[in-house]
């Protein structure tokens, strides 16, 4: 796929989930994904391999949760190669993201790509979210692939502002997961959400303090 291809397929894209993106921002996100294509051959940070399945696998799936984010801090639990922090954070300099992640290549790739792309709205922490503690909580707390709701919940829900949410993002709807959550959680909404040219269902869990 040309680059001007990429570049439709992401600004289409992003549209799709109410998002306007601007040139500059369109730009930024499809170098972070070629940075971290370069940086995969030496250090191995995603099975993703191919740019358009990057722009809809790493930048779409990151920008779906979007819609659904609130408050001013949010943190990015398990960013792994900053996704979906760094994404959010290229569309939304208003906000300040707190990318987390305790694998040193992973954060390593954060905190140069924070810095090339100029984003002063982020944060990397390399720890373990379950045993860091910020100085103060978060509004919202974003997760992708982590396991369980339950798990979700363990690791990162101190984290979490007594009124702020956790948006765990999923594959199918988990139904089951949902029902087996710890005392103190509950369900606030599910969002089903499609990322354009992508088949396979995917879900936003939003779960609040019960």
């Amino acid at each position: 796929m040309s680059s001007a291809a990429l570049e439709s397929t992401l600004i289409e894209g992003a549209a799709a989930f109410g998002i306007r993106l601007e040139a500059g921002q369109a730009a930024s996100l499809l170098r972070l994904v070629a940075e971290l294509a370069e940086w995969n051959r030496r250090f191995n940070l995603t099975a993703i391999t191919e740019p358009a399945d990057m722009v809809r696998k790493h930048l779409l799936d990151s920008l779906s949760v979007w819609p659904w984010l609130r408050g001013k801090r949010i943190a990015d639990v398990g960013t792994g190669a900053g996704f979906p922090g760094l994404p959010l954070a290229v569309i939304d300099p208003g906000r300040q993201y707190t990318l987390i992640e305790a694998t040193g290549k992973k954060a390593r790739f954060v905190q140069y790509a924070a810095e090339m792309l100029g984003l002063g709205n982020v944060e990397v922490v390399r720890a373990r979210a379950e045993t860091w503690r910020a100085p103060e909580p978060f509004d919202c707390v974003v997760a992708r692939a982590l396991g369980q709701l339950a798990d979700f919940i363990g690791v990162a829900g101190h984290l979490c502002a007594r009124d702020g949410r956790l948006l765990a993002m999923k594959g199918r709807r988990p139904d089951a997961e949902m029902a087996g959550l710890q005392a103190g959680w509950k369900v606030v909404a599910v969002h089903e959400v499609r990322i354009p040219g992508l088949a396979a269902a995917r879900c936003i869990v939003e779960l609040g303090r019960a």
